[in-house]
């Protein structure tokens, strides 16, 4: 409950934010503070270099955050499940290609591949989604086969064949709904691993410089000297909300998983 208080509080603030947060308190040659100045009344998070208000520029960069996060786990989730249900259901020559696919983008170092997709693609979020698709959903796919194997071995998958049913239905109507709870899990796991892939991302440059999000706070604090200059009050928040976030879902996550998993009820 507490992690999904948490998860509740963020998404109202993102959704709501362009309600009540301007295109002039966003943009730096329209703001009108003070340079750097610490936690006041008027500003009560400070100012970054520029004399925005650290809390607006908070609260609003947790719309692309937390969106490229949903987004690139629902990418990487999907992706993995298909592969991994392939991969159970067909264990012959189609499911062993599909797992040495599998080991050879385990074995690649996930962040030095994004950054090279980044690089590729181009800056933006679109291509920073992209990149953790594309090195997120191995994990999904080794559980959803490992899961598929242990269902199509219950006897009813056995009727259903002896019955006639083929790939398609036996994969979709008898394996897919029972695999569904650990993609469920699964899912919400994963959006904390891509929000904190997409911070690193943003914060090495490869995100959209005219955006606000939390990884481009902490680049911009971190390029302008907030550090040297011992403006925490620029750092810290930024950096604070992602692991609330982070631990939010993780929360979720492992409660779901109870839920979900009859043998985990005693524990």
């Amino acid at each position: 409950m507490a992690g999904l208080l948490v998860l509740v509080v963020f998404i109202l603030m993102a959704l709501t934010a362009p309600l009540w947060i301007t295109e002039n308190d966003l943009s730096a040659a329209a703001a009108t503070g003070p340079l750097l100045a610490p936690p006041s009344p008027g500003y009560p998070l400070g100012t970054d270099q520029a004399g925005r208000s650290v809390l607006l520029l908070l609260i609003y960069g947790s719309r692309p955050s937390l969106a490229i996060g949903v987004i690139a786990t629902v990418a990487t989730v999907v992706i993995g499940a298909a592969i991994g249900l392939i991969a159970g259901h067909y264990s012959g020559a189609v499911g062993n290609v599909l797992m040495r696919v599998t080991d050879w983008f385990i074995a690649l170092p996930g962040l030095p591949l994004a950054i090279s997709l980044s690089v590729v693609l181009g800056q933006g979020a679109v291509s920073i989604t992209v990149a953790i698709a594309i090195t997120s959903w191995t994990g999904a796919a080794r559980l959803v086969r490992a899961q598929t194997l242990a269902v199509e071995a219950r006897p009813f998958v056995e009727r259903a064949r002896a019955l006639g049913a083929g790939n398609t239905q036996i994969m979709v109507r008898h394996v897919l709904p029972n695999v569904m709870p650990l993609i469920l899990v699964s899912s919400t796991l994963t959006v904390a691993s891509a929000i904190l892939s997409e911070t690193t991302l943003t914060f090495l440059g490869l995100g959209n410089p005219t955006d606000v999000s939390w990884g481009s706070m902490i680049n911009q604090a971190f390029t302008q000297g907030a550090i040297t200059a011992g403006a925490w009050w620029y750092v810290l928040p930024p950096g604070l909300a992602i692991v609330i976030v982070v631990l939010g879902f993780t929360l979720v996550g492992r409660a779901v998983e109870a839920i979900l998993n009859p043998r985990m009820a005693g524990r």
